[in-house]
């Protein structure tokens, strides 16, 4: 019988559209390891514990929305990058302990730098949730300054609104960190003055299913340069898997 030795998982809700399962399943199948991932879509964090009893052979899980923040409060330590930027997505378990890390910030990193020219000084950053903070966080460590914006205008970060022909053109780089646009809602999208997007502008959307949302799609008719987040989940998933295997 196929002995399974070691298990790791996903939290968040829904997950009906992750690719964490089939991925990392692949992934121990083709390492010809005994190893297991399940999507475990608990619909409250308060829900975690439990959890936790139910699977007491799990080794690590990765956290997407909308607990990356909220799942803090439930771990025993905090990576320092985690710390910095205020947002998890990878736990490992070990004896009892868990700790939590932030691989969002390298994955979007190493895929952003290849794209930057040298007019992509300044972000304009959708949205102000957790992977906003890990893409916040990477900004800062590229010295890119960046200006948050959401539906509504706070004291912090501006609105859509806002985005006017002087701030378009001052931010040739536009990162959305929303799940507008996101499979089965692909029908919605930032509320962006596209019109004024051009040819120098880079325009990133961490949404990686469906491959081009009508973000992109809109983006793309402008002339801009245009990049979905696939790489950036390819990165962020095997920095996760180093972290769970990685001598202490």
């Amino acid at each position: 019988m196929f002995n399974i030795r070691f298990m790791y998982g996903i939290i968040g809700y829904p997950l009906s559209q992750s690719f964490s399962p089939a991925y990392f399943n692949h992934k121990f199948m083709q390492l010809g390891i005994d190893e297991r991932y399940q999507a475990f879509p608990i619909g409250t964090i308060e829900a975690l514990p439990s959890l936790l009893h139910t699977y007491p052979g799990l080794k690590g899980f990765n956290v997407t929305m909308p607990y990356k923040q909220e799942v803090m409060a439930y771990l025993d330590e905090l990576d320092h990058t985690a710390a910095a930027i205020g947002a998890v997505n990878t736990v490992r378990i070990r004896t009892g302990r868990l700790k939590g890390f932030n691989t969002d910030a390298a994955g979007f990193m190493n895929s952003l730098k290849p794209l930057l020219q040298p007019q992509h000084r300044a972000a304009l950053v959708l949205g102000t949730g957790g992977a906003s903070k890990a893409v916040t966080y990477s900004l800062r460590q590229l010295g890119i300054p960046y200006r948050l914006v959401s539906r509504r205008q706070t004291a912090t970060n501006l609105g859509y609104a806002d985005l006017g022909p002087a701030l378009m053109q001052q931010h040739l780089l536009i990162i959305n960190t929303t799940p507008l646009g996101m499979t089965p809602d692909t029908g919605s999208f930032p509320d962006i003055p596209y019109e004024l997007l051009t040819e120098a502008h880079l325009v990133y959307d961490l949404i990686y299913k469906p491959e081009k949302t009508l973000f992109l799609q809109k983006a793309k008719e402008q002339g801009a340069a245009v990049k979905n987040g696939y790489d950036m989940l390819i990165g962020q998933a095997e920095a996760a898997w180093a972290i769970w295997t990685q001598e202490e």
